[in-house]
């Protein structure tokens, strides 16, 4: 893993449910030795398993709880400790304030709590929080979506190539500082409502960070990916992307 390059595999990019061979909002991160499954939305599980074994999995990061962005930490949790797979655990998990106790709530049908912390090793996500992963480091700010906690996300890695994920929310002062010169900005263009880019905003705030690439992803249902990207590049002068499942991106 060493020798690979900085590089994010789409696992789904739908929203607000997944769709026939689009699953909800996840991608597969590898570099620096490390792979990182960023955002876990319903259906990325599987998707993730083309590429990678839940065990080979370093870390784990989530934007914000919302089901199509946080779902299958679930089922993860079912396999991490009852499927019988030769793994190290707990598997780090990076993500918004409350995120164990919110799967617990789910997961718990009894009078004990269920053991989350066995499969998971929680970090709470603030602005400004940073973690590295193996030659990877791991930047999160909060970021606008309608009032909860949401965070945007930006990776490095030891040669200074760096990837943007937005995860949900509306242009923002702090998603712009945080992808500023990053080689690849992966930005949702859900549109629909209040606290999401619009693919025109996503244009504008990568133009705005002055970012090497843009690839739109979680683009509204009325919006076509191929509008979406004229939308976007009419506001972007670099090269604009779908997010279409199982593209790979290397970065840099």
């Amino acid at each position: 893993m060493s020798s690979v390059p900085l590089r994010i595999t789409v696992l789904g990019s739908a929203t607000p449910f997944p769709r026939p061979g689009n699953a909800c909002s996840g991608y597969l991160v590898e570099g620096g030795g490390v792979r990182v499954w960023v955002d876990a939305g319903t259906g990325t599980l599987a998707e993730l398993q083309r590429y990678v074994s839940l065990g080979e999995v370093d870390a784990v990061w989530i934007s914000h709880l919302h089901a199509d962005h946080s779902a299958d930490l679930l089922t993860a949790y079912y396999a991490l400790l009852y499927a019988g797979l030769d793994l190290p655990l707990p598997v780090p998990l990076f993500g918004p304030t409350g995120i164990a106790d919110r799967l617990a709530g789910f997961l718990t049908n009894g009078p004990d709590r269920s053991p989350v912390e066995k499969a998971f090793a929680v970090q709470e996500l603030h602005d400004g929080h940073l973690a590295r992963v193996g030659g990877l480091s791991l930047l999160a700010r909060a970021v606008e979506h309608g009032g909860l906690p949401a965070f945007a996300l930006r990776v490095e890695d030891a040669e200074g190539r760096s990837l943007v994920y937005s995860g949900d929310c509306e242009p923002c002062p702090s998603l712009v500082e945080l992808a500023l010169e990053c080689d690849l900005f992966v930005c949702e263009a859900d549109g629909l409502v209040p606290g999401h880019h619009s693919a025109a905003q996503a244009g504008g705030s990568a133009a705005a960070a002055r970012a090497g690439r843009l690839v739109l992803t979680h683009v509204g249902p009325v919006t076509s990916p191929a509008d979406a990207v004229a939308l976007a590049a009419a506001e972007y002068p670099g090269d604009v992307v779908h997010a279409d499942p199982g593209l790979r991106f290397e970065v840099g």
